[in-house]
């Protein structure tokens, strides 16, 4: 009886992790709905975003000296709510108070998984919310660097109006390597590492 409970509770708890993964896979369709806003038709996905995050999220825990793979784990859990609730650009944030759905959200899309990782996304959900620990500084910096250099990168693609995303949030950059990188990014060319890649005819 006990071996039939256990492999009941095992296979309820694959299928709630299938349902994650399956819930997590909507992000590669939800649209960054800030650039759209700037006038990008097709913008990034926010899965595409986190993506990024995560490999910023990485270098920028190693030049801080601090967890990277807790780093890693924030930028790429940080935007899971918006598979339910969407994403809502800063315009509609000072009409709405969004910060509450993304919770519940966030409360009903872990409820159900395993407990140790349902205790662990948890714990780094709060510490992100709160800014609390040094790791979740630099999360949050590569959330906001990320952005900027996307925002490069559509200025460079000729969308001059993404340049106003330079104008706040860089003051938001908390450690130096982030801020660093961004004055770097000010004067580089997005296209330049491929062009260098590529061995063109002459």
């Amino acid at each position: 009886m006990k071996s039939s409970v256990k492999k009941t509770n095992r296979s309820q708890e694959l299928k709630h992790a299938l349902n994650f993964f399956a819930e997590a896979g909507l992000l590669k369709r939800v649209k960054r709905s800030g650039w759209w806003v700037a006038g990008i038709e097709n913008p990034e996905t926010v899965a595409e975003h986190c993506f990024r995050c995560a490999l910023i999220g990485y270098y920028l825990a190693h030049a801080e000296g601090v967890d990277p793979y807790q780093v890693m784990a924030m930028t790429l859990f940080n935007d899971i709510h918006e598979a339910r609730i969407n994403d809502l650009h800063k315009m509609g944030h000072y009409y709405i108070d969004f910060h509450p759905a993304e919770q519940k959200a966030f409360v009903d899309q872990i409820k159900h998984l395993n407990s140790k990782v349902k205790q662990e996304l948890s714990r780094f959900r709060v510490s992100y919310d709160t800014q609390a620990t040094p790791e979740s500084l630099v999360a949050r910096d590569a959330d906001i660097l990320e952005c900027l250099l996307q925002a490069k990168e559509y200025l460079d693609n000729g969308y001059p109006v993404a340049k106003t995303f330079f104008k706040r949030a860089p003051d938001h950059l908390k450690t130096k390597t982030a801020r660093q990188l961004w004055q770097a990014a000010l004067k580089w060319n997005s296209h330049a590492w491929w062009q260098k890649v590529v061995k063109f005819e002459r």
